[in-house]
């Protein structure tokens, strides 16, 4: 790839993903799915940098489009299979770190949707931060995308990572 064609292209991504900025909260390259159109539940996911010098912690999402939202991550029962279950607590964001919220670990679980989640529809997804507040995210459904696509899905370690 020519010097130019990756400019172009980094230019292009960075305009694409626009992150939502709150009180020293960053959310990069989210998007929503669900499994079917006819599905009851779906799932949000995202990157969320703290950009601030204090340690915060994701304790809850709202959203209309959901009758329950919680905060979900997999879990290994033991015998290799992999269970969703409730995040208990939060989740910690330190001080400068990133969280990968992603498919196969950590995300916002839209349970009892009113309605489908259409391809290229937005839904609105408000995060309550312990410290930050909330912060209102606008998360464009994309039902199409695979696990590895974006800039952050094909990441193998789940954990926060710290800048």
């Amino acid at each position: 790839m020519s010097f130019r064609s990756f400019v172009a292209a980094s230019l292009a991504a960075t305009l694409l993903a626009v992150p939502a900025w709150a009180d020293g909260i960053m959310i990069m390259d989210p998007y929503a799915r669900a499994a079917s159109p006819a599905a009851k539940s779906g799932a949000a996911f995202m990157v969320i940098h703290n950009t601030s010098d204090q340690d915060d912690r994701l304790i809850a999402a709202r959203t209309d489009v959901a009758k329950r939202v919680e905060l979900h991550t997999h879990i290994e029962t033991g015998d290799g299979v992999m269970q969703m279950t409730e995040i208990e607590g939060g989740i910690d964001l330190p001080a400068g770190a990133t969280h990968h919220m992603m498919r196969g670990a950590d995300h916002v679980m839209l349970m009892g949707l009113n309605g489908s989640l259409e391809q290229d529809a937005e839904i609105e997804v408000t995060l309550v931060f312990e410290k930050a507040g909330d912060v209102v995210v606008t998360i464009p459904v994309d039902n199409a995308r695979k696990p590895e696509a974006g800039a952050h899905g094909g990441h193998a370690d789940h954990s926060n990572h710290s800048n």
